[in-house]
């Protein structure tokens, strides 16, 4: 067998075993905080007109958008067909007696969510969206990286059988008898020179792509670093939107040839059909229910680039004047490179007078 990297044994996903408080969960609140931070250091930047009640508002209804767009985005087209005869359940968050928290989360419902949370507040508020969607784009990516950390903590989300040494032995990985796929499998993991590991009832678990991890790092850390490198060199209002939307995209889209498709989904659009179980190949012309999602992410980012370009109003602002007399009238503060940026401009003026 060629090597593989077996899963941290120590690595649960409660965090205390026994009660109900998992890493999953915990992941989330980290992904927020970083958000959040990030997103009010943005704000003190460009001293961006907006109070704390409005800042706070707009976080906690995204927040709310977010989570309500991923979860039901999830039951409508992963898992559909049992929650369609019981809706309620949706938002159930115990299973037979147990307390497991919301099972399924789609990313892609979270983002429509999110988006559509942001539209509406910003019109309420009258704040501008381009410019609240562009501080969003550079804050989120990081969060999202501890999200795939807890799929990975949670061992599922999982990638195809590989004889790589990256390959890793996932705890709930295993191929069952009863598995309609399962002599395939065996059959081709044989001939790639892959062994399995037997588990009890005749299951055989084999190395997988991390691909929690692989997302972990280039939809999060990697596509969060240029969207930040562009933050202050944007060449209009809306770009960083576009660069996050189509950016990521086109990263997941790629990673999805190393990730196991979700179960009973295979591939929804095969333009060359193969006998080889998704577990074990992912053909170059056959698309996953991630892929075609992804692949409408590109078009929308390209559409709005090309929209918000053309709009009136595009040159983006820096920073933005001072308002506000004695605390800002109820702003957020501005941070010390905006307090020299402004004794600079009174200087200029005072200059002048002269």
């Amino acid at each position: 067998m060629l090597l593989s990297i077996p899963f941290p044994s120590w690595l649960k996903p409660e965090i205390i075993p026994g009660l109900p408080f998992r890493w999953y969960g915990l992941m989330y609140i980290v992904a927020f905080g970083i958000a959040f931070l990030l997103y009010r250091r943005q704000v003190r930047e460009k001293n961006f007109p907006i109070t704390e009640d409005e800042f706070s508002g707009l976080f906690f209804w995204t927040i709310l958008g977010l989570l309500l767009g991923a979860r039901i985005f999830s039951t409508l087209v992963y898992e559909g067909a049992g929650y369609r005869r019981a809706p309620w359940l949706i938002f159930w968050p115990f299973m037979d007696g147990k307390f497991t928290g919301l099972q399924g989360m789609s990313y892609h419902g979270g983002v429509i969510g999110a988006t559509l949370s942001v539209i509406i507040y910003t019109r309420i508020k009258k704040l501008n969206f381009r410019e609240i969607a562009d501080m969003f784009a550079a804050s989120i990516p990081l969060g999202y990286t501890f999200g795939r950390l807890g799929n990975f903590i949670n061992g599922e989300l999982y990638g195809r059988i590989t004889d790589s040494p990256l390959g890793m032995i996932f705890p709930n990985g295993g191929i069952s008898p009863l598995n309609k796929s399962f002599a395939l499998i065996k059959e081709g993991a044989e001939q790639m020179g892959i062994t399995a590991i037997a588990g009890s009832g005749g299951i055989l678990n084999y190395p997988r792509h991390p691909s929690q991890l692989y997302e972990m790092f280039f939809e999060g850390v990697f596509l969060w670093a240029i969207i930040w490198l562009f933050r202050n060199r944007k060449p209009f209002k809306g770009f960083l939107l576009t660069l996050y939307i189509s950016g990521y995209g086109l990263i997941r889209f790629f990673i999805e040839y190393f990730r196991e498709p979700d179960a009973d989904m295979g591939y929804p659009i095969q333009f060359v059909k193969t006998s080889l179980p998704p577990a074990l190949y992912h053909p170059v012309f056959s698309f996953s229910t991630g892929q075609i999602l992804c692949f409408g992410m590109i078009l929308a980012g390209l559409a709005w680039a090309l929209i918000s370009s053309r709009m009136r109003d595009r040159e983006p602002i820096l920073v933005y004047p001072s308002f506000g007399e004695g605390n800002n009238g109820g702003k957020m503060p501005k941070n010390s490179g905006e307090k020299a940026a402004e004794r600079n401009r009174r200087r200029k003026r005072r200059n002048k007078l002269r």
